[in-house]
């Protein structure tokens, strides 16, 4: 009986796994991969690895949960060193609690080992914190869904010193946009849209909810990180803090703007 392991590939940049990830890819006999895993990463799973692709594109999925986890049962009882590689963190919305029940049925012994997920990924790339002793005292890590109830998502009770972290906005941000006002957000609350964070490839939209209607859309994987926090006003701020710029008399409120950079 082999060992599984739930590992977080983060959300792109190969440098960012943890170092006892790394060990484990260089030593597994088999990796099934998610869609959301960058080449990059995979390329440090060992040469000699069987790499099987179970991610889900646009909606079509390769394989369902329970094929994946029978997947999981099957390979153990093959192989010593099964990595189940997930991007971002395995533990948040990464269904990791449906595979952990199913080797725990199985008495497959497994272990998890954590990777940065895709909102802190973000927030890094963008230079803001997630959170601010002065504005934002506390983080909500959602998803957005087009069911008919907002409450459901929890997005009423958020405060305006929540930051809201959403994972997989979807197509239409003005979607996104209409259920946060709905919620009770202030229009002008900024947001900032990071697309494949810490990647090559990686894109950054300054916004506001009342301008995240008409905002186009970014490739996926894509977060929409919602609060007082998620401004470009911000991070300028803090580079020339860093740089021996500011200056008692700088206007703090500068206005949100919104933009693209590569």
């Amino acid at each position: 009986m082999g060992r599984v392991f739930l590992v977080g590939a983060g959300p792109g940049d190969p440098e960012l796994l943890t170092r006892k990830a790394a060990r484990i890819l260089e030593q597994a006999d088999v990796v099934l991969f998610d869609s959301l895993v960058s080449a990059e990463v995979l390329q440090l799973a060992s040469p000699a690895a069987e790499l099987v692709d179970v991610g889900k594109r646009a909606g079509f999925k390769l394989l369902t949960q329970d094929e994946i986890n029978s997947l999981l049962v099957a390979y153990a009882g093959r192989y010593e060193t099964v990595v189940r590689l997930k991007g971002g963190d395995p533990m948040l919305f990464g269904r990791a609690a449906e595979e952990i029940e199913a080797l725990r049925r199985a008495n497959i012994p497994f272990e998890v080992v954590p990777g940065i997920t895709a909102a802190s990924g973000a927030a890094a790339a963008a230079g803001f914190s997630l959170t601010d002793r002065r504005t934002a005292s506390q983080v909500l890590f959602t998803t957005f869904s087009r069911g008919a109830s907002v409450k459901s998502l929890g997005w009423r009770e958020v405060t305006a010193d929540t930051t809201l972290a959403i994972y997989m906005p979807g197509v239409d941000y003005a979607e996104v946009a209409a259920r946060l006002v709905d919620a009770g957000l202030d229009p002008e609350i900024p947001c900032a849209v990071v697309s494949h964070a810490t990647q090559p490839e990686q894109r950054i939209c300054w916004t506001n909810i009342a301008a995240l209607f008409d905002e186009q859309k970014l490739p996926a994987p894509a977060v929409v990180i919602v609060g007082k926090v998620a401004t470009q006003a911000v991070r300028e701020i803090g580079e020339r803090t860093v740089f021996g710029q500011f200056s008692e008399s700088d206007n703090l409120s500068i206005p949100v703007r919104s933009w693209v950079k590569n």
